[in-house]
């Protein structure tokens, strides 16, 4: 995954509380690219029957060539099919390419789960900690005395993505029931396209406060504590559904997504999946339902009808 520093200005109301909810706006923003290539695409893809193309966004810690390559190579294996990851900066990339049918699956995050759940199926949700289920946390420097979200008001703040349900949905849900915009609770907000350039972005001062994927906080805090320990969360959200793999509805049934979620299901039953959970620090992967997502859509409805 990138790894630059992306900003957009507080004064700009982010696009993506009122875009991302409906399914021409997304495909709208893909500048009608997505409708110019669909035959293109549909021909490349028969030429290339036999690989699967798995999208995959910054839900990942980092852009890891040996995660990548682990993955890619258990994936091939387990299905006896190439496997052709497709990376993307931002989760409306991946989003829309799945949905306009460009990729057999994508992990994705929650939000545009929710988003596109009449165009969507589950595959299959990671485990961590025996659950499949993380938290949303809002961190400030180690050093500051903030105790709560009303006492980041006025600051600068740090997002994610503005398709993310930990880096930017729940943060605003909470803002919004509360009557209040994060443009204008904050004195300026910016994304960074990356859970961990959130924490970055905190740690150095060049934001006062974050909203963050707690499973990614908290693995980095393993991985890269020098960074996270200049960093405090001050508040954590409820268990949330773990950003999932979803397919495309009317492929969901088909044998080759079948085979994607058992080669995901039982990742932990071999040794080259066993190496791929090791370095996600993921317990593995599981069926879940699409209930199991209710809370989110439910945060996502507060935030539309609060416009």
């Amino acid at each position: 995954m990138n790894t630059g520093m992306g900003a957009a200005s507080g004064g700009q109301e982010p696009s993506f509380n009122r875009s991302l909810l409906t399914r021409r706006a997304l495909l709208r923003a893909a500048g009608g690219g997505v409708v110019c290539v669909l035959g293109g695409t549909a021909r490349a893809r028969a030429e290339a029957a036999e690989e699967v193309t798995l999208g995959l966004t910054p839900v990942f810690l980092t852009n890891d060539l040996e995660l990548l390559s682990t993955l890619r190579d258990y994936l091939t294996t387990a299905l006896g099919q190439p496997v052709k990851p497709v990376l993307r900066r931002t989760y409306e990339e991946i989003t829309t390419l799945l949905v306009s049918g460009q990729l057999d699956a994508a992990w994705i995050c929650g939000y545009p789960y929710v988003a596109f759940r009449d165009q969507l199926g589950l595959v299959a949700a990671p485990v961590w900690r025996g659950k499949p289920l993380y938290q949303s946390y809002i961190i400030a420097r180690a050093d500051d005395p903030a105790g709560s979200i009303e006492e980041l008001r006025g600051r600068v703040h740090a997002f994610s993505d503005p398709n993310s349900n930990s880096g930017y949905l729940v943060t605003t849900a909470l803002l919004a029931k509360a009557g209040k915009r994060p443009e204008r609770f904050f004195s300026r907000v910016f994304f960074t396209y990356a859970h961990r350039n959130v924490v970055r972005a905190v740690a150095s001062g060049l934001a006062e406060s974050g909203s963050v994927d707690g499973y990614v906080w908290e693995v980095m805090s393993k991985t890269e504590p020098e960074l996270t320990r200049r960093t405090r969360v001050i508040r954590k959200s409820e268990w949330l559904g773990f950003p999932p793999v979803a397919a495309p509805v009317e492929a969901i049934s088909a044998p080759r997504t079948k085979a994607l979620q058992d080669a995901f299901t039982r990742m932990h039953d071999t040794p080259k999946g066993g190496k791929v959970l090791s370095l996600l620090r993921l317990d593995g992967f599981r069926r879940v339902p699409p209930s199991l997502y209710d809370p989110i859509a439910a945060k996502a409805k507060l935030v539309q009808r609060f416009g």
